[in-house]
Order: structure tokens, then C-alpha cells, then sequence
């Protein structure tokens, strides 16, 4: 018996070790943390009408707080064909621009934080190429804030043959405002803040990165390149690119691509439980399992609002990008245009990641009114599932967006075939409405060439009174003078 029991410990043992391990937080029930199982229910709602209504195939997304996961799920598959589901843990997306913040503006807290950037300094002191003019005024914060005078971007992949002529035409782009003065969304200042970078620390941002942030976290599945064999757990983008081929485990932004597939505005890729932790290392203050990232003082003066809706790198709640109605002043987040979002509530210790590929082949008309709407349900219900919120336990609505889906539409092949059955439906009406229409102007016309023939025949009588009246005339008119001269001859004589 202890024989069998000594065995059957030791199985259990070599399970437990030849378990593959996930990556993410570690889960809790939704009370523990505070709140509620049922009003986080609502996400799924939420996020399965996104997919019902064709904005995208599926989801990836983990609610957090505390330190926990409380709600980490995949939703629908990664294409249209059905056949891979979702895994939040393990299914790969491209985060488009939330590239900016997980990965370029990381790099820059850390090289902050090693006294090897100045915000206020110019930006010509780490790229002299970057220099002339106004550029000689743009510094590390106007890059930071959108408000460098920068366009929001130039179409580096039609002019560059090379990611070196890309880079070279990002670095020679014009500045068309005083810096400071005018706020534009720009992916160019993000491609400098990389360039920024890698110019400081001696390394690709790749390398800075991997070796700084996502090592040091265990992000292993985020990463600019995928290999071959991650390719079938990645979400396909694009299927028709100016590249001439579907896009699957190759970055979706023609701009990034042009730039080596590594840029400081896009080409990383990840998942929601790798993200998942990325956030809880801001909301610990820069650190996570007791291994330091980032300084607390850094994560602060970078995520606090510092111009406009702006804070360094990351968008703030005031502006607006998916963050709801209901999350903190502190909030702080931003979104990617393949339909990703990641935002982080330090109020209430929270997050949330959101990961779709809503810009693959798409059956609703206007997906990214779904994605906006899903993104900003899902921080909604987040926030309103939290019970010990000291501003006390807020009504649910009587229905989020994705209850109204106004304006999305429906799929395109279902709206062809209502509309054809509603045609078929209307035309007995339309034929009848028109047979009446060709009566009425039948009717119409008759009356009017009636009416025009009597005013006609009123008219032929009016003339031929008027020529009576002036033979009348003229006869009286040739007798009179006659009278007169008859008259006046036999005076004179």
C-alpha cells in the first residue's frame, strides 16, 4: 500500500513537471478581488456580438486586479474558416500601434531611468541628422506628447526601397508648426523615439527590449519577429496588402514593414496574457515577482497627463480611445488599429487587454465602430463590476453599445439576403404604387391637353371677334372722310 501511494506521489509529481506552464498572472474567483462574477458576465455578451456582427473572428482578452486575473478567455478563432480557436494565453496578435507604449515608450523609461535621456533635451543631441529649422526646437517630450509638428505619417513604404531609405525618410521629414504649439497624432515621432533608443543604448530596439522588459517579465511570446512555427497560432491581418499576399505572423503596418519590420510605432506582436502581466508591472509600480523593470517615480511622470489628453507615450482616459465612461482621471492607456487596447485604472488596480484582428476580411460594414464600441463596453463593465469601490457600487445599464450596435450593420451576406428578400417583398407594392402613378399622370395629361384645347378654342374666338370688330371699324372709319370733303367743297365754294 505505502508502495502504490509512494508511486502514485511520484506520477503526480512528473505531471506536474511535464505540464506545460502558460504564461499570465495567476487566476482568482472575481469575489476575491472584489468583484462581480455576474456583472462580468456582461464582457461576454459584449464581446461574442462584436463577432456576431462580423467585426472580427474572434478575441483574446484578460480582465485584472489585485494582481490577479479574473476573467481570462479567448473568444471565436482566429480566421473566418472556424478552425483555431482563440487562446488568450497562447494566441498570437499584432498589436499595431500598441507598439508605441509596450514597446518604444518602455524602452525610454528605462533609459530615463538610467540618466541616459533627458525629456527636455533636443532631439538633434541623439540624432544630428535630425537638425535644421524648427527641428533644432523638437525635444524627447514634444515626441512623447504628439506635439513635435510632425505629420501623423508618410507612406515610407511607396518611397523606400530599404528599411535604411525609410528610416533616412523618416529622419527628413519637416516639421510644419512651431513644436509645442499644435498637436498631431503622429507614427513619425514614435519612429524617432526609436531611433532615439537604439542611438543611446548601442543595441536594436529588439534587443533593448527583449534583454530589459520582456525577459525580465517572461513575456515569451512577445516579440517584433515571429518564427515559422508560431505562425499557426497568430492571427491573420490584411488579405489583400500592397505587399500581394495574406498576412499571417508578418507585421500589418506597410510603414513598419518598410523599416524592417521593427519600428517604434508598430510591429510587435503578443499575447493578452503576456500583456496582462506587462500591465500589473506598471500597476506595481515598475515591478513584478520582486524583479524591478522600471523606477515607481518613472512609471508616474510617465503615465500621468502631461499635455492635453496626453501623458508621455500613452494616451489618458480624457481622450477618449476605448477607456468608457466610468474609469478613473488616472486612467492611462492606448489602442492599436488592428483592434487592439490595453488600459490600466491605477485607482482601482485594474486592467484590461483586448486583443481582435478586426482588420481581417471583416463582414461588418463599419468594423472599427465595433471595435470602438466592444473596447469601450468592455472598460464599462470591468469598472462596473468592482464592489468595493469607494465611490460605491454603480447601476448597470439598461444596455451597453453592443446591445444597440448602432451603425455597425449587419454581416454582408446576411444584409444582401434581407435586402433581396425585402425586395421581393416590397415589389407587388411598388408595381401597384406605380401602375397608380402612370394613371394619375395619364389623367393629368389629359386634363391638360383638354384644358389647353378649350383655352385654344376660346382664344381662335377671341381673334376672330377682334378681326369683326376691326373690319367694323375700318368700314366706318372709310365713310367718314368722304362726308367731310363733301361737305367742306360745298363751303368753300
Amino acid at each position: 500500500m505505502l508502495l502504490l501511494t509512494a508511486l502514485a506521489i511520484a506520477v503526480a509529481d512528473v505531471t506536474a513537471v511535464a505540464k506545460p506552464m502558460l504564461g499570465g498572472l495567476p487566476e482568482r474567483e472575481p469575489a476575491a478581488v472584489g468583484m462581480s462574477a455576474e456583472r462580468l458576465a456582461t464582457i461576454d455578451r459584449v464581446v461574442q456580438r462584436g463577432i456576431d456582427a462580423g467585426g472580427y473572428p474572434g478575441a483574446s482578452l484578460v480582465v485584472g486586479r489585485k494582481g490577479y486575473a479574473v476573467m481570462q478567455r479567448g473568444f471565436g478563432t482566429l480566421d473566418w474558416t472556424r478552425k483555431s480557436r482563440v487562446s488568450a494565453a497562447e494566441s498570437i496578435y499584432d498589436l499595431a500601434s500598441l507598439t508605441k507604449v509596450v514597446a518604444t515608450t518602455t524602452a525610454l523609461m528605462v533609459l530615463y531611468d538610467q540618466g541616459k535621456i533627458e525629456l527636455d533635451a533636443p532631439v538633434s543631441r541623439y540624432l544630428p541628422d535630425f537638425s535644421g529649422g524648427r527641428k533644432d526646437q523638437v525635444t524627447v517630450r514634444h515626441l512623447l506628447t504628439h506635439r513635435a509638428g510632425l505629420s501623423a505619417g508618410r507612406e515610407l513604404w511607396r518611397i523606400a526601397s530599404t528599411p535604411a531609405e525609410a528610416r533616412a525618410a523618416v529622419i527628413a521629414s519637416p516639421i510644419n508648426c512651431a513644436p509645442g504649439a499644435c498637436y498631431e497624432y503622429s507614427d513619425l515621432g514614435a519612429d524617432l523615439l526609436g531611433f532615439i533608443a537604439e542611438a543611446v543604448s548601442g543595441e536594436s530596439l529588439e534587443v533593448l527590449l527583449q534583454k530589459s522588459v520582456f525577459r525580465k517579465l517572461e513575456m515569451v511570446d512577445t516579440r517584433f519577429r515571429l518564427s515559422n512555427a508560431d505562425v499557426a497560432r497568430t492571427a491573420p491581418t490584411e488579405i489583400a496588402p500592397p505587399r500581394g499576399y495574406p498576412l499571417r505572423g508578418e507585421v500589418h503596418d506597410e510603414n513598419a514593414y518598410a523599416l524592417g519590420g521593427v519600428a517604434g510605432h508598430a510591429g510587435l506582436f503578443s499575447t493578452a496574457a503576456d500583456l496582462s502581466v506587462f500591465a500589473q508591472m506598471l500597476l506595481d509600480g515598475g515591478v513584478y515577482n520582486g524583479v524591478r523593470v522600471i523606477s515607481d517615480s518613472t512609471v508616474q511622470l510617465f503615465t500621468r497627463r502631461a499635455a492635453g489628453h496626453r501623458a508621455l507615450g500613452w494616451d489618458t482616459c480624457a481622450g477618449g480611445a476605448g477607456c468608457g465612461q466610468f474609469m478613473s482621471e488616472r486612467a492611462f492607456g492606448h489602442t492599436g488599429f488592428t483592434g487592439t487596447s490595453l488600459w490600466i485604472d491605477p485607482d482601482r488596480q485594474m486592467f484590461v487587454v483586448l486583443l481582435t484582428n478586426r482588420v481581417h476580411a471583416a463582414k461588418a460594414r463599419r468594423p472599427s465602430k465595433v471595435i470602438a464600441d466592444v473596447r469601450n463596453d468592455l472598460a464599462d463593465a470591468a469598472v462596473l463590476a468592482v464592489m468595493d469601490d469607494p465611490d460605491g457600487i454603480r447601476a448597470m445599464p439598461a444596455s451597453f453599445r453592443a446591445d444597440l450596435a448602432q451603425d455597425w450593420n449587419r454581416p454582408l451576406r446576411t444584409r444582401r439576403a434581407s435586402s433581396a428578400a425585402a425586395r421581393r417583398k416590397a415589389a407587388p407594392a411598388k408595381r401597384a404604387a406605380a401602375k397608380k402613378a402612370t394613371v394619375k399622370k395619364s389623367t393629368a395629361k389629359k386634363s391638360t391637353t383638354k384644358a389647353a384645347s378649350s383655352t385654344s378654342t376660346a382664344k381662335k374666338a377671341t381673334v376672330k371677334k377682334a378681326t369683326v370688330k376691326k373690319a367694323t371699324v375700318k368700314k366706318s372709319t372709310a365713310k367718314k372722310p368722304a362726308t367731310s370733303k363733301a361737305k367742306s367743297g360745298g363751303k368753300a365754294r
